[in-house]
């Protein structure tokens, strides 16, 4: 740590806190989260994201605790402390999903409270039938009642799915995927239909404006230096990618102080001393009168009047249209949920393939939305903006990208590391393969147990048996369990 005097000191990570400075050079591991405020670094983050390449953190840009440094050297201020980094949440996230119960573990749990008394009962009529009917000897009888509590004892079908949600669960977080709880696995195995949000999530959020123009007779600097000011109080990927754009020329110095509120969706109020009200946002649901061009993507008003207004462009995120088409073809639905123009929604969801499209949504019209469609049948939602926040709660199956808002990422419950929408494909398989597991070994459960007991029953396993069948039926449920790590 970089002290107020400039000297570097060694100390437990647990007594650093945020706000202070650390020092990382090649070969160090990053002990906390933060911000580079000097120097550049190659992280290797594999263990966070999955992402198995180095990359490029420059001044500015957020490094990860738990990552090493590739190369490099650098300065960085703290920016969460050490049980509210980015790797506690991770290790936490994990120790919740692998505790909690899937609803075929809850149904296993019934069935073993039924069973338990129903074989003691089984025991009992076992030597009371065989030594009243003369079938065995007392000692006999007792024996097969004795083989029969040996050869039931349900572990195995306890065993079946914790087994199998642990191993798939470290799977899915070894590739980078990251769920809340056990019962999501079997939630994201049975999605039916997968709704996408467009900017930033089938999109890559790196926006381009492709025109600028104020009104007749307004002052461009001024105008630009307010808009630049507005979209400060921003974290929306739309108000990046305005300032970068004014940014490119130089700014005029600010003339006013500005009180300035963000509405999810829609975008930004200000008003100045003077009593001025501004708007910089959406160019839809205006005030009557107010005209704008058929493209302005992004209006600024002042007190209801045009002062200028932008177009924006993106991309199509690399691996979108593979992960629509491979949804396609498991007979998946797809929807476009977007704020965006009708216009620009069209054309993605053309790109791409997307069965339907919903646009110009405001966040409470995407949270009715998919109200209702979660009410028709198992519906995912993938976003990654604050306005998504609470569509993702509302679906039956939230799903957030790894550089999501901070909102989004607590909404979902499932978290791509890494913004590769072919974590998503990758992801669902593996949890459509630990459901199957946790099928599989219950059937070997209960199977075992209807052949077994009556074997045990008419004499035909003795205890001894009986209690060495009951072990390996355990192995085989923890070894298909662990198939899991190759399948």
């Amino acid at each position: 740590m970089i002290t107020a005097s400039g000297t570097l000191v060694l100390l437990p990570v647990e007594e650093v806190s945020a706000g202070q400075y650390l020092r990382v050079n090649t070969g160090d591991k990053i002990p906390l989260d933060g911000e580079l405020i000097d120097g550049n670094i190659t992280a290797n983050e594999a263990m966070l994201t999955g992402e198995s390449l180095p990359v490029e953190r420059r001044v500015g840009e957020a490094v990860l605790g738990g990552s090493i440094v590739a190369s490099g050297q650098a300065t960085y201020r703290v920016t969460a402390g050490y049980k509210d980094g980015t790797l506690a949440k991770i290790i936490e996230l994990v120790k919740t999903a692998q505790a909690d119960k899937p609803s075929l573990q809850r149904l296993a749990d019934r069935v073993s409270a039924i069973f338990v008394p129903v074989v003691i009962g089984i025991a009992i009529l076992t030597f009371l039938i065989g030594w009243g009917t003369g079938y065995a000897t007392a000692t006999q009888a007792l024996m097969n009642a004795i083989a029969v509590l040996l050869i039931s004892c349900p572990c195995a079908m306890g065993l079946a799915t914790p087994t199998a949600v642990m191993v798939g669960v470290g799977r899915l977080a070894r590739l980078g995927v990251l769920i809340r709880g056990g019962s999501t696995v079997e939630r994201f195995a049975g999605i039916e239909r997968v709704v996408f949000d467009k900017t930033g999530t089938l999109t890559t959020g790196d926006l381009r404006v492709d025109h600028f123009s104020v009104g007749a007779g307004e002052d461009e600097g001024a105008i630009r230096r307010l808009m630049y000011d507005m979209e400060q109080y921003s974290s929306h990927p739309i108000a990046a990618s305005v300032r970068a754009y004014l940014e490119k020329e130089k700014l005029v110095e600010a003339s006013e102080e500005l009180t300035v509120e963000e509405t999810a969706g829609l975008g930004l109020r200000a008003t100045n001393n003077s009593g001025d009200d501004y708007y910089l946002g959406a160019a839809r649901n205006l005030p009557a009168g107010v005209q704008v061009p058929e493209k302005a993507a992004v209006v600024l008003l002042k007190n209801d009047r045009l002062l200028a207004w932008l177009s924006l462009s993106d991309e199509v995120r690399l691996g979108a249209r593979t992960l629509v088409q491979g949804l396609v073809k498991e007979g998946i639905e797809t929807v476009l949920l977007t704020g965006d123009q009708q216009g620009k929604a069209d054309a993605v969801a053309e790109a791409l393939g997307i069965d339907t499209v919903y646009a110009e949504q405001l966040p409470a019209d995407k949270l009715s939305k998919i109200a209702t469609l979660s009410a028709e049948k198992p519906t995912a939602m993938v976003g990654d903006g604050i306005n998504d926040a609470a569509a993702l709660s509302r679906a039956d199956l939230g799903i957030s990208l790894g550089g999501a808002s901070a909102a989004a990422l607590d909404a979902a419950q499932v978290v791509l590391l890494r913004d590769d929408l072919s974590l998503l494909t990758e992801g669902r398989r593996i949890a459509g393969l630990t459901l199957r597991t946790i099928k599989e070994s219950l059937f070997w459960a209960f199977s075992y147990n209807i052949i077994a007991i009556p074997l045990a029953a008419f004499g035909f396993l003795n205890p001894m048996w009986a209690a060495l069948f009951m072990a390996f039926s355990d192995v085989v449920v923890i070894g298909n369990a662990i198939r899991l790590k190759g399948r």
